[in-house]
């Protein structure tokens, strides 16, 4: 397989239809994935994903490499969920606590029902980390990125990665405890 091929030495223009749909087909997926992770809404999600794509393409982005544009994506993607998600929390805070409801199915059992509270009590302990230690392991446990290529994104090195999953792994076993707790898929 060429460089070209695998992504790179070619520049892309997100502007041009062709090299468009080959930054689509190659980021769509893992861009839903991240912000899903982050939002933990498909539509809010999807949204996000179409603005910063639909962003490039309006834009007419260069880019040197399919994988540039992919990392691009990735950190555009990330920085807009995330920003949904404080935009979110403080719409949450206007309203009174009454409105709020939280959505516990019991219909598939006990099992079912314990896996969705561990599910629930990993992403709580998930956003009471920092937001870099945040960052590494949404990156690292929900897409197929490795230190290397996270470091690329978040503009760190994979040794300062590697460091910020450790100490992630540390905290969230912390604040967890000893249960036995899951990251959802």
């Amino acid at each position: 397989m060429s460089d070209s091929q695998m992504g790179f030495s070619e520049v892309i223009n997100a502007g041009n239809p062709v090299d468009f749909r080959k930054i689509y087909d190659a980021s769509m997926q893992m861009l839903f994935r991240i912000a899903y992770k982050i939002v933990n809404d498909e539509d809010a999600a999807e949204d996000l994903v179409h603005d910063s794509l639909i962003k490039a393409n309006e834009k007419s982005l260069e880019f040197p490499s399919l994988n540039d544009a992919k990392y691009w994506l990735i950190r555009v993607v990330k920085n807009a969920s995330l920003n949904y998600v404080k935009r979110k929390g403080r719409e949450k805070k206007a309203y009174e606590k009454v409105l709020y409801e939280e959505r516990h199915e019991t219909d598939s059992g006990e099992i079912d029902l314990l896996k969705e509270e561990s599910k629930l009590k990993a992403r709580e302990a998930l956003k009471k980390l920092p937001t870099n230690l945040q960052e590494v392991v949404i990156l690292k446990e929900y897409t197929e990125l490795n230190y290397k290529e996270i470091g690329r994104v978040l503009g760190i090195t994979e040794g300062n990665v590697k460091v910020r999953i450790f100490r992630a792994r540390e905290q969230l076993a912390k604040i967890i405890g000893e249960d036995n707790v899951f990251l959802p898929e």
